[in-house]
C-alpha cells in the first residue's frame, strides 16, 4: 500500500505559479508511474502530467505542456508539480495518483484514471483573474 499527501495548494493571480508536492509514505520501495489529475467544479477530473519511476519519462496534457513540468526526487519520495503561467481555468483540486510498476519503461505512459490504484484526497488551487 501507499499513502499519498498533497501540499502546495492556494490562491495565486492569474499569471503566476504554484509549486505543488505529493509525499508519499508506505511501500515505496518499488517502482512507480507517478500522476497529477485535477477536477473542477461541474467537470469529469482530467489527467494533467504524469512521470515514470525517477523521470525515464515525463508527458503532459496539451492543455499544460511548456506551463508546468513534473519532477521527482526519490530520496524524499516526493513528486512535484511546478505550475506557471496560470490561467483561470487551472483552478481546480488537484489529485497525485500512483501506480506501481514491474519495469521503467518509456514505451508506456499512463493518463487515465484507472491506470492508477492510489490516490491522494487533493489540493485546491484557485487563479484569480
Amino acid at each position: 500500500q501507499v499513502q499519498l499527501v498533497e501540499s502546495g495548494g492556494g490562491l495565486v493571480q492569474a499569471g503566476g505559479s504554484l509549486r505543488l508536492s505529493c509525499a508519499a509514505s508506505g511501500r515505496t520501495s518499488s517502482d512507480y508511474a507517478m500522476g497529477w489529475f485535477r477536477q473542477a467544479p461541474g467537470k469529469e477530473r482530467e489527467f494533467v502530467a504524469g512521470i515514470i519511476c525517477d523521470g525515464t519519462s515525463t508527458y503532459y496534457a496539451d492543455s499544460v505542456k511548456g506551463r508546468f513540468t513534473i519532477s521527482k526526487v526519490n530520496a524524499k519520495n516526493t513528486v512535484y508539480l511546478q505550475m506557471n503561467s496560470l490561467k483561470p481555468e487551472d483552478a481546480a483540486v488537484y489529485y497525485c495518483s500512483a501506480r506501481r510498476l514491474m519495469v521503467c519503461s518509456r514505451s508506456y505512459y499512463y493518463a487515465g484514471e484507472s491506470d492508477y490504484a492510489y490516490w491522494g484526497h487533493g489540493t485546491q488551487v484557485t487563479v484569480s483573474s
